[in-house]
């Protein structure tokens, strides 16, 4: 065997991969994840094309997905397009068969229930840091299919975390007075 005979297939494979998560020479690589400040599971969430993660209620702070993209430069006219599916009953009973597997009907009449939204909102100033990375592109889901967006490097336990004012949000009715 002359070793030259896998090198370009076995290749292949690694830099696309590897590719999946890098953006254009003007653009950054912005991991999407989100906090779920409702009663809701978020069964799925976009940005700007991006998926973001399966947020159960009351949940965030967990699971990243790659990768969103945004300009280098920060403009005023920058938006996001945040398309989401909110399971509004999430504890609802689904009947199950005798090996506990989901009854289709049952799961069918349940899903149907879902609902499927989308928002343009502005993505606000942000700098990246050492002028290559933002550190991620997070969405906020509140009451009354609400959201905002955010691009941060800090979590919310850190002192210079600028988005507190999401976690201090309470809950409220959507019904009209």
């Amino acid at each position: 065997m002359n070793g030259r005979g896998i090198g370009l297939p076995a290749l292949l494979p690694g830099t696309l991969l590897a590719a999946g998560c890098q953006s254009g020479p003007d653009m950054l690589a912005a991991p999407v994840m989100g906090y779920n400040h409702t009663s809701a599971v978020i069964n799925g969430f976009s940005v700007n094309g991006a998926g973001g993660p399966h947020l159960g209620p009351y949940q965030g702070d967990g699971s990243q997905v790659c990768c969103g993209a945004i300009p280098k430069k920060w403009n005023p006219n920058l938006k996001a397009v945040v398309e989401w599916e909110k399971d509004p009953r999430p504890r609802a009973a689904i009947r199950r068969d005798r090996y506990g597997r989901l009854d289709k009907d049952d799961y069918l009449k349940h899903a149907s229930s879902y609902t499927r939204h989308k928002m343009i909102v502005d993505i606000p100033r942000y700098i990246p840091r050492y002028s290559e990375k933002v550190c991620l592109l997070q969405v906020y889901f509140f009451p009354c299919d609400q959201i905002a967006v955010s691009t941060t490097c800090y979590s919310p336990g850190h002192p210079e975390y600028p988005d507190r004012k999401y976690f201090q949000k309470k809950g409220r009715s959507c019904k009209s007075s």
